[in-house]
């Protein structure tokens, strides 16, 4: 397995700046916001209950999961979702990993459109998966289509990872996209693992659909991953679910119970009080955002060489830098974005996760979770820089 690319620039850019470098970071997918106060409040009262100090059940505490069954029908519109049918896992990525591992057999095929989120074939790989990668390029919106699919099958095809909003490219997905996609799954006996962890961050005319609710017979072969950490600010709290088939669902809970046991119980009961209460923080989040993206939309388009379609959902731009390879910059001749990012943090102390992460050489991604002074400065940087190029 490699490190994560994301997590290990974000550690670097870090280590720089703790020894006093003006490093400006857009590497890590992590909203800059504190945490809503009532949920910190909610696990401050947790802290000082007995009951919470203990082992709870492997699968979560019953009145999280039945929560998250509540909150998945009323954000998404799936209905019928019962509290047998939700897993609460260490974060997203743990229940993606919990995924892969019960769907997934030594050799089975994963199709995995990219740009795809770095932990994704890494997680397929160690559960014996081999994932299959499929392109996409801001021509076609960052979008895979059915014929790709298609063409991708085999008789080893077992499941499709679909990511809408998307990290890295800020794609999503139209509700008439995803249906024909869920569609061809339906057909073919295709599993799906839909990661929905950006469902409330969408702008514009831009709207998130669950692929189970537009497809509503491919909910027995579907299993969606989601989180508190992106919509509510708790990166760091380590709380996420997975949802599905009660039958795949207790396939996964036997496997947490051998693994991890329960999620730190503090940390659920702060999760309840996160999807239980209303989205009126979400919203005030999601509108900081939004223009935030637009501003840094205005700017990565201002630079020279520099291509960047307009991201639509979650907090990222994923711009083409392929104008600027090739070109002298202070002596340097970035060949690739993995040069490139190297010379932005050495010369402009600006870190940037390049596009090799994500299977999508030639292009970067930026995080706009970060303050819109930082936010100027940083690209400001990158254009002054880019302003020598020859």
């Amino acid at each position: 397995m490699t490190e994560s690319a994301t997590l290990a620039i974000d550690a670097k850019a870090k280590a720089l700046k703790a020894a006093g470098e003006p490093v400006i970071g857009f590497g890590a997918g992590e909203p800059d916001f504190a945490t809503p106060d009532h949920i910190v409040e909610a696990a401050v009262v947790a802290c000082r209950d007995p009951k919470n100090h203990k082992y709870t059940p492997a699968a979560g505490l019953p009145e999280l999961r039945a929560a998250v069954a509540a909150k998945t029908t009323r954000d998404s519109g799936w209905d019928g979702i019962k509290a047998n049918q939700v897993l609460i896992t260490n974060g997203g990525k743990h229940a993606l990993e919990t995924a892969f591992a019960v769907l997934l057999d030594p050799g089975d095929e994963a199709l995995l459109p990219a740009p795809y989120w770095t932990t994704y074939p890494e997680s397929i790989a160690l559960a014996g998966g081999v994932p299959v990668v499929l392109p996409t390029t801001a021509a076609t919106g960052y979008k895979v289509s059915v014929d790709q699919l298609e063409a991708a099958r085999t008789a080893r095809t077992k499941l499709l990872v679909f990511v809408s909003p998307s990290n890295p490219t800020g794609a999503v997905y139209t509700e008439a996209e995803v249906t024909a996609i869920g569609q061809w799954a339906l057909e073919h006996g295709v599993w799906v693992v839909t990661d929905e962890i950006y469902e409330h961050l969408v702008y514009g005319s831009a709207t998130f659909t669950s692929m189970p609710v537009a497809v509503p017979e491919l909910a027995n072969q579907t299993l969606v991953v989601n989180g508190v950490a992106k919509t509510y600010a708790m990166t760091g709290w380590r709380v996420g679910w997975l949802l599905g088939p009660a039958d795949v669902m207790a396939a996964a809970i036997n496997l947490q119970s051998h693994t991890t046991s329960n999620v730190c119980n503090v940390a659920q009961r702060a999760a309840l009080a996160a999807v239980g209460g209303d989205l009126t923080a979400v919203e005030a989040m999601r509108r900081v955002y939004d223009r935030r993206r637009l501003l840094i939309l205005s700017m990565l388009r201002d630079l020279p060489g520099v291509v960047c379609p307009e991201p639509e959902g979650a907090f990222y731009a994923f711009p083409s830098f392929e104008g600027v390879l090739g070109c002298s910059i202070r002596g340097r001749t970035p060949a690739t974005t993995l040069d490139l990012a190297a010379l932005l943090l050495d010369e402009a102390k600006v870190a940037v996760v390049p596009g090799e992460a994500f299977g999508a050489p030639g292009y970067v991604r930026f995080s706009y979770a970060l303050s819109d002074d930082d936010l100027v400065e940083g690209v400001s940087r990158i254009g002054k820089l880019l302003a020598e190029a020859s």
